[in-house]
């Protein structure tokens, strides 16, 4: 008899042992993701384009931000490079219900110290009113691009064209597209990389960026809801799928860090100037 109690009080404690490594498992995972949900990465991309202009291309790419807040040390960051931001791409999803308007404006504000912000709908901005983003865009300086295109300030033979996103019901891909003058190359903003393809049916551009899909967020090496977010070229044009910077449903992430974008567009000089023209 003593034997067998004997017995059990080891089996219990061989499970309260077992019970306590795998609480104690889960807090180092959980804090991890935590941690990895914070985190401030700039990743450096590069490509080239053929033209006649003097000045390379950068660009500032940053999408998903939801209820984080967009702080000094990303701008730090940014400005290490030692080179300036041509532009500031803010790649939908600024925002959802419940943030407060204070912090949305704190970070558009933020942003626009890099440089000219250009902001492009994601799906969950209108949870806060459309109006108000609308406003807090403009006191930045800002522009919303709504399913057009416009010429990039200091760089003529750039166009930038940003659509709606699709859950809007307003997402005009061909109006989007089109520009009434001539250009060399055409970037192209959207919040859901689904629309690439559309893209690239009717146009031909030098670099397309888009988000959403958060890398996944948390997944488990190849496996995961979302693909990783990837930077690729692919002969006439590349493209950027972005992890994000925030974090939506919950603020944890695993196996796809959070992330921004300064891109570098270096010019290759050609002879013989091609322009495309759009009506």
């Amino acid at each position: 008899m003593l034997c067998l109690f004997h017995m059990a009080g080891e089996s219990m404690k061989n499970l309260w042992i077992a019970a306590d490594v795998l609480l104690t498992g889960a807090g180092v995972l959980l804090a991890s993701m935590l941690w990895s949900a914070h985190r401030v990465t700039v990743k450096r991309q590069h490509m080239s384009v053929s033209t006649d202009a003097d000045e390379e291309l950068t660009v500032f790419f940053i999408s998903d931000i939801h209820r984080r807040r967009v702080p000094g040390r990303l701008l730090r960051k940014v400005r290490s490079s030692g080179k300036p931001v041509d532009l500031v791409i803010i790649g939908g999803d600024l925002a959802e219900k419940g943030v407060p308007e204070q912090r949305v404006q704190r970070n558009v504000e933020r942003l626009a110290g890099l440089g000219p912000v250009f902001y492009i709908w994601g799906n969950n901005d209108r949870e806060i009113g459309e109006e108000r983003i609308r406003a807090i865009i403009a006191e930045s300086g800002g522009k919303v691009l709504d399913n057009e295109s416009v010429r990039l300030p200091g760089h003529p033979d750039w166009i930038i064209s940003g659509a709606d996103d699709p859950s809007s019901g307003n997402a005009n891909i061909t109006k989007t597209a089109s520009f009434s003058g001539a250009y060399m190359h055409q970037l192209i903003a959207v919040h859901n990389p689904s629309s690439f393809r559309k893209f690239l049916d009717l146009t031909a551009p030098s670099l397309l960026v888009g988000g959403h899909t958060h890398g996944g967020q948390i997944r488990f090496g190849p496996f995961g809801m979302q693909p990783r977010g990837k930077f690729k070229e692919l002969g006439s044009h590349a493209e950027l799928i972005s992890n994000g910077f925030g974090t939506t449903l919950v603020p944890l992430r695993f196996g796809a860090p959070p992330e921004t974008h300064l891109i570098t567009v270096q010019y290759k000089k050609r002879s013989g100037r091609k322009q495309h023209e759009h009506y």
